[in-house]
């Protein structure tokens, strides 16, 4: 089935010209079914679909216009030039390359597809990574919140049998009055599961002040895991690596590094929580940034305990505010509860792919677990969506507006649509697998090898130099009949490669 075509058309006027509807009225609407029969009747169609191929599935795509020039770096002189008049709808389509599913299923679908390979490399080896970081050891932890007050939630005894939610055998009342029993069997899909028993007595505001300084708790868990992975490196007696610098600079290092790449999910209470892929790497006095096995001696429970470790010790205090005189104290969940680190192995249940899938999946989500969907907020917009006495939601927006309202606290405002959250949802260490361009890159190159096509900045990048004088249109289709061919045929080219790839899969 095609992607949601109907939300992807440009706010601009419908133009008109070949293939389309002239319309006479800024905004006039041109019927889905006529505008994708008057575009299909065009004789250039063909030449329309191959012209719009790259950003076919994207909701909305970015349309761009100008000319594209190849200069001769020695000289100056102009070895080619493309302008976009002489393409069809004189304008280049650009996928808009967002990484939310609920904003582009396509362009999310892509970036999934990346962020496995991503993460799958820096566990089993490929694209670049050699295949001896299977055999250090990894493992796969979960970071969680503290509590921010009682909330519906789905529990299981021990046998793994569910359980309700919050049974009391007598009315349990908070201070507001409210009864905070729950006797239900949530549904994965249930409405209630997540949000507080009490809205008045849940601390919103901690809540999106933890949002908002989880990287830096990050960053500093980072730092304890690494120092107590060098204290146990001393207690081995391990001897530490003799590098000499560029500058002719000698320095010690220790004898293993530390490699991650993470994900941030949002809980459906609106909270991140982390999945991280931790690893051990060893250091190549000669060659810095070779990834080597670490040391025998290392193994996959000492880089548990030190988790364990970081986890349960790294705390700070933000800085004041008004609202909390004392500041916040931010550290992670419960460590008998908060905190699970399980080996990564290929034989287990933790396998590279099962991880990588995991984290993958999560890479192309954000707020929608909690029921909010928007871009960023601002004064006109605030109020469409927060309200001190709202939702949970609501409550938890109005709290970020409102605590960023003082100087020091600006940051909150401006990631109120995240619920304060302001890191990057994937993240990894360099020394632990490829990068997003390289990946795209190689993709690139596969599909003009693929298709056989020239394209000027195929030349030799040390005699010529590409330049694009390219200007933004508009983002969107022209029209919904624009936006159901491109999708149509974007889905029908991929359910051929589904079923290509199935009968190849079939054949070995």
């Amino acid at each position: 089935m095609a992607a949601d075509y109907t939300t992807g058309v440009s706010d601009q006027a419908y133009p008109s010209g070949p293939g389309l509807r002239p319309t006479t009225a800024v905004g006039a609407f041109v019927g889905r079914d006529e505008s994708a029969f008057a575009r299909a009747c065009d004789p250039q169609v063909f030449d329309w679909l191959d012209h719009v191929k790259a950003a076919a599935g994207c909701s909305h795509p970015i349309r761009l216009s100008g000319e594209v020039a190849t200069i001769d770096r020695a000289t100056g002189r102009l070895l080619a030039s493309v302008s976009t008049a002489d393409l069809p709808d004189g304008e280049i389509y650009k996928p808009c390359g967002n990484r939310r599913h609920a904003v582009c299923p396509s362009c999310a679908r892509t970036y999934q597809r990346d962020a496995y390979q991503l993460v799958r490399a820096g566990l089993a080896g490929g694209k670049g990574v050699p295949a001896t970081v299977a055999q250090h050891p990894a493992v796969f932890a979960t970071f969680t919140a503290p509590s921010f007050g009682p909330v519906h939630t789905q529990r299981a005894d021990r046998a793994g049998r569910p359980i309700p939610c919050r049974p009391r055998r007598q009315p349990d009342l908070c201070p507001h009055g409210v009864d905070i029993r729950c006797h239900q069997l949530h549904a994965d899909d249930a409405p209630t599961l997540g949000t507080p028993l009490c809205l008045d007595c849940y601390d919103h505001h901690a809540q999106v002040v933890w949002n908002h300084c989880a990287p830096e708790l990050w960053r500093r868990t980072t730092i304890a895991i690494t120092r107590h992975i060098r204290a146990r490196a001393r207690a081995l007696g391990l001897p530490w690596i003799v590098q000499v610098t560029d500058s002719g600079k000698v320095r010690r290092v220790p004898p293993v590094k530390l490699s991650f790449g993470k994900v941030a999910e949002m809980q459906r209470r609106g909270v991140v929580h982390y999945h991280a892929v931790v690893r051990l790497d060893g250091v190549d006095p000669h060659h810095p940034d070779a990834v080597i096995p670490p040391p025998a001696a290392f193994g996959v429970d000492d880089l548990a305990a030190a988790i364990a470790h970081a986890a349960a010790t790294v705390a700070f205090t933000t800085r004041p505010h008004p609202v909390g005189p004392a500041g916040w104290r931010i550290t992670w969940g419960d460590p008998d509860k908060g905190i699970d680190v399980r080996p990564v192995n290929a034989d287990g249940d933790i396998t590279d792919s099962r991880v990588a899938g995991y984290l993958a999946k999560y890479a192309t989500k954000s707020t929608e677990a909690t029921g909010h969907v928007s871009r960023r907020l601002d004064g006109d917009t605030i109020d469409l969506y927060a309200n001190e006495h709202g939702t949970h939601p609501e409550r938890l927006i109005d709290a970020c507006w409102t605590l960023g309202g003082h100087r020091d606290w600006q940051q909150l405002r401006r990631w109120a649509h995240m619920l304060g959250f302001g890191g990057h949802f994937l993240t990894k260490s360099r020394r632990y697998s490829v990068t997003f361009r390289l990946l795209r890159d190689a993709r690139i190159i596969w599909r003009r090898t693929e298709t056989g096509h020239e394209y000027p900045d195929q030349q030799n990048d040390d005699t010529t130099l590409i330049i694009g004088l390219l200007s933004y249109v508009a983002s969107g289709w022209r029209t919904t009949g624009d936006a159901l061919l491109a999708n149509t045929a974007a889905a029908m080219a991929r359910e051929r490669a589904e079923a290509a790839r199935d009968e190849l899969l079939a054949a070995a």
